[in-house]
């Protein structure tokens, strides 16, 4: 759909200057945002357009999901007994080495459809397997966002520390996913490092050449836990922080997840380097990992954006969640009302997300020239009937049944709340016998109830 549309709001939240724009509209035009402005003034100059929103919605920015993992989506609801070790250890680690591109594909379009749904326009993702079969498993996830219309940052996360895993085999998966990628209209590559623990010195060397000379940039964990950075310490005689400031792969551009236990030092590196943090909250509390310091990373000008993280650690793929739970943790952590604010969230959940992974450029904002993502929610929905401010109603009060309309590349994704290129019936259905299957090969039927049937 290249044809020009308005889209109206009684608020048009923009994520840039002006911060918004009462009774407005944003117009779409060949998969670009062509203005943003009074609806009255656009509606005059452009009649022919025809309009979509109205005049009690709250028209935003797509969200970024500065962070996932599709690897987990048909994992949600297990094992919420561990911490992060404990967790690896006995679901993850037993699932890696069975995921199939099936799994992938499908596994993306469940998670997918609820990122979808609550807002979510661009997926930073690093599918987490053991590439021990006989074909490639990620190419499934640029698949199933092509499908979806929905825009990604994907990659590969790779480790060799587990048995039966080769290097040779990790660098076919990379190629894999980088080819499917180059080839999709809304995906693009980069390197995937699970953690620094993961991969040997030879392997670690390797990605850091991909990530750096092949233009890439990275995806990598840091510093989720206290136990990843004392091992880490142990291992190298440097935090995971330092050990990829000396091996070079601050050279390109990196988003960092977590990034909870911090030395001085490790902020001041990802200050210097310009790493990009994605703060996931509602998997932080469900491992128990700790609260990310966004104070700290905010003073010294570090890009952070929101993950949903994924689906076997938050287990709801929910960016309306994440947004509003980032405020919710950082208030009771600091015993402050003022240690996060809603326009704080909101930017980082938007331009903030954007920026983390070097595209503010091109998406987080509502301006002319950038690619045409945007969001409508519903102001007829009774969660926001009484918009008092239009960015604590966005925080606090929307979930994903305020989400009316989506736009990915000036295309509708979701219209009336519903993904418009897949019927979701068909996907839950499906996903249904593949994590049967996924949790039956891995030995894991003792968790689930599900494979027990």
């Amino acid at each position: 759909m290249n044809g020009a549309v308005l889209i109206r709001g009684r608020h048009v939240l923009t994520s840039a200057t002006p911060e918004s724009v009462t009774d407005g509209a944003v117009r779409l035009s060949a998969g670009r945002i062509t203005h943003v402005g009074a609806y009255r003034e656009l509606a005059a100059r452009f009649p022919d357009d025809p309009v979509h929103g109205g005049p009690n919605d709250i028209v935003t920015p797509g969200f970024v999901n500065a962070h996932g993992h599709f690897s987990e989506a048909l994992l949600a609801g297990m094992a919420e007994q561990y911490e992060l070790d404990g967790w690896i250890r006995e679901l993850i680690a037993p699932v890696a080495p069975h995921l199939r591109r099936e799994d992938a594909y499908v596994g993306t379009l469940l998670a997918g459809i609820q990122m979808l749904r609550s807002g979510v326009t661009l997926v930073n993702d690093m599918f987490v397997c053991d590439p021990v079969g006989p074909e490639p498993v990620t190419p499934g996830v640029v698949q199933a966002l092509d499908e979806l219309g929905l825009r990604g940052v994907v990659a590969f996360g790779a480790g060799d520390a587990r048995p039966g895993v080769e290097k040779a085999a990790v660098i076919r998966e990379h190629e894999a996913l980088e080819k499917a990628a180059a080839v999709s209209r809304l995906c693009r590559f980069r390197v995937g490092i699970t953690v620094v623990a993961a991969q040997s010195p030879e392997l670690f060397d390797q990605s850091v050449r991909m990530a750096v000379d092949g233009g890439h940039g990275a995806h990598i964990h840091l510093h989720e836990v206290r136990e990843e950075a004392a091992g880490v310490r142990a291992r190298h005689g440097l935090s995971a922080v330092e050990y990829c400031a000396d091996r070079g792969l601050f050279d390109a551009p990196v988003l960092a997840a977590h990034c909870v236990w911090n030395s001085r030092r490790d902020l001041a590196l990802l200050a210097d380097h310009g790493v990009g943090v994605a703060h996931n909250p509602v998997a932080n509390m469900v491992l128990g990992s700790g609260v990310c310091p966004l104070p700290e990373l905010g003073a010294l000008g570090v890009d952070v954006g929101i993950g949903v993280d994924g689906a076997a650690s938050n287990d709801r793929q929910d960016m309306t969640e994440a947004v509003k739970t980032a405020v919710l943790l950082q208030r009771v952590h600091h015993l402050r009302a003022s240690a996060l604010s809603a326009r704080d969230a909101f930017r980082m959940a938007t331009i903030g997300g954007a920026r983390a992974l070097n595209m503010g450029a091109e998406v987080g904002s509502l301006e002319p020239g950038k690619a045409a993502d945007v969001v409508v929610f519903d102001g007829e929905s009774p969660a926001l009937a009484n918009v008092h401010d239009p960015v604590q109603s966005v925080v606090y009060c929307a979930g994903p049944r305020e989400v009316k309309e989506v736009w990915v590349d000036g295309r509708p994704v979701v219209v009336g709340g519903e993904v418009t290129s897949v019927r979701t019936a068909d996907a839950v259905a499906r996903s249904r016998e593949a994590a049967v299957s996924l949790v039956r090969r891995a030995g894991l039927a003792d968790l689930s109830l599900l494979a027990r049937v």
